[in-house]
């Protein structure tokens, strides 16, 4: 008998994780999320901003636009959805 090794850690990988703010909602369970990133010129030291936009599920329709959110790597959910909402870090105002 040989028994299977069992470990806490989840055997499927590390999931990515991105915060950013909503900028649109208008879609039935899915946000539209732009995370921010500063690149810095490998020649020219100067810092630049990178803007990617990802679409996230979000089950509850919970999310509006201006907050402030943390998304999750997922399995494909559909053509363009790749992302879940795990948290809504702020609301907008």
């Amino acid at each position: 008998m040989e028994e299977q090794a069992t470990s806490s850690v989840d055997t499927r990988g590390q999931q990515k994780e991105r915060v950013g703010v909503v900028t649109s909602s208008a879609m039935a369970k899915t946000i539209t999320v732009a995370v921010e990133r500063v690149k810095i010129h490998s020649m020219y030291k100067k810092a630049l901003k990178r803007t990617k936009k990802f679409k996230a599920h979000d089950e509850k329709n919970e999310c509006k636009a201006g907050d402030t959110v943390r998304i999750r790597e997922t399995r494909p959910l559909s053509k363009t959805k790749r992302w879940r909402l795990v948290e809504i870090i702020k609301r907008a105002d």
